[in-house]
């Protein structure tokens, strides 16, 4: 098991609303691997910072633990995306609308809208160079084409791919690449996430009590807001299960 490492205040460790306990700084040993309940990535010598809580085998790499508990992004401007620990589903799983694969572990979630993401799909960058073009690919939520029947592939892989994943492309020479060809996704540093404040520009005196009033405010609005999607997500999933008792599962298919 990976080892606690560290001094003073390093070693009182970091608290995360996804585990009760503190999760401290761990060192694992070059034989160790040990797996990011976040990301569900493992550990990697690029990547030292580490944290865990070793009586619970429960461990975050330092840029999951400090991804946003909100997000906006660019590819769901119409709400703003949650993170959740877990799956709201009752399978205790989801289907990444970024590349199309399962996920276990952390997701930014719409639950209204039901759409899901992983937190590395969140932050692939909105541009890359890959060793297999000569142009810079641009991040695409969706078919580069305006009729989004056509049937395109990965010119990495050459594998068919899903019309409604996302995808690095170049326009100009109709090059496309999942995701995961172009890069091996990993959780970045996030932007951070500024809500705005119509107040921000007056000539005032700040009141400290006032903004640890607001920053309360806005936080427990913020619970509010994912109580009310969490609990809208349930009765969904609820009304479903009952029609499916009934008629028998609907069918979903997917394509690559």
């Amino acid at each position: 098991m990976g080892r606690e490492k560290g001094t003073g205040a390093t070693s009182q460790g970091k608290q995360h609303f996804s585990h009760p306990h503190n999760l401290k700084l761990v060192n694992p040993t070059e034989s160790e691997t040990l797996s990011c309940n976040a990301c569900e990535k493992p550990n990697n010598n690029n990547k030292p910072n580490f944290y865990g809580c070793n009586s619970c085998q429960y461990f975050l790499h330092e840029n999951c633990l400090n991804a946003p508990r909100f997000l906006d992004h660019s590819s769901h401007p119409s709400h703003p995306l949650n993170l959740f620990p877990i799956p709201t589903y009752s399978s205790r799983s989801y289907t990444c609308k970024a590349c199309g694969s399962n996920g276990n572990g952390f997701c930014f979630s719409c639950a209204c809208c039901e759409f899901d993401i992983h937190l590395q799909c969140a932050s692939c960058p909105s541009s890359i160079l890959v060793d297999k073009h000569p142009h810079q690919l641009e991040l695409l939520f969706g078919s580069p084409y305006d009729d989004k029947d056509i049937t395109y592939v990965c010119d990495i892989c050459n594998v068919i791919m899903n019309r409604d994943s996302w995808l690095y492309y170049c326009a100009g020479c109709d090059f496309a690449s999942h995701l995961q060809c172009a890069s091996t996704p990993e959780v970045g540093v996030f932007p951070i996430q500024q809500r705005s404040n119509p107040n921000r520009y007056r000539n005032t005196i700040p009141n400290p009590n006032a903004t640890v009033e607001m920053i309360n405010s806005v936080n427990d609005a913020h619970e509010r807001l994912m109580a009310a999607q969490l609990e809208s997500q349930i009765a969904a999933r609820s009304r479903q299960a009952i029609l499916d008792s009934i008629d028998g599962p609907s069918r979903r298919y997917s394509y690559y």
